[in-house]
């Protein structure tokens, strides 16, 4: 956004820009602020492909907050002793951050509703009696992936993204 004026106008006069998409010149920067923030900010879901089952695809949603990263440590480990379990670690967000399991891009849906790792039936298929870390272990059959997937879900998510200064000098 390399338009801007900077200009100093009162909070209740328009401002001029050229580049930026959300520029209405009928509401005052008060306004503009105002529509910015009441806005629900929500990642969109993503799909990842299991490497070992051709076909099969499992949908996340990436929308994870500080307070679930903190509750998911917590159950692998991150206080005791020994350290946080990485392997459990991913699991937790594999299995807590899981919207839907899909073959050849169809969601696969038993009574209506989504299949997934806590559902009954892929904990039966894969010889698991919990979802969280066996079921997910078996279904994916190599541990490292479970990592891999863990890590893509996290970076969706927005944890290791890079935040730019902004120089109100030159506008960039």
């Amino acid at each position: 956004m390399s338009d801007y004026e900077f200009e100093q106008p009162g909070l209740g006069e328009s401002t001029k820009k050229t580049s930026d998409p959300y520029q209405d010149d009928e509401k005052t920067v008060l306004e503009q602020l105002k529509e910015r923030l009441t806005r629900k900010i929500e990642r969109p879901e993503i799909e990842v492909e299991v490497p070992e089952r051709k076909g099969v695809t499992v949908r996340f949603s990436p929308n994870i907050t500080h307070h679930q990263m903190r509750a998911w440590r917590k159950k692998a480990g991150d206080s005791t002793k020994a350290g946080m379990d990485p392997l459990q670690f991913a699991c937790e967000v594999i299995g807590q951050t899981c919207m839907a399991i899909l073959v050849d891009g169809v969601p696969v849906t038993e009574d209506g509703n989504n299949v997934t790792f806590a559902s009954d039936s892929i904990l039966e298929w894969v010889g698991a009696s919990r979802p969280i870390p066996d079921g997910i272990r078996s279904f994916y059959g190599v541990d490292p992936h479970i990592e891999a997937v863990a890590v893509t879900i996290m970076e969706k998510s927005g944890y290791g993204d890079d935040v730019e200064e902004v120089d109100p000098t030159t506008g960039s």
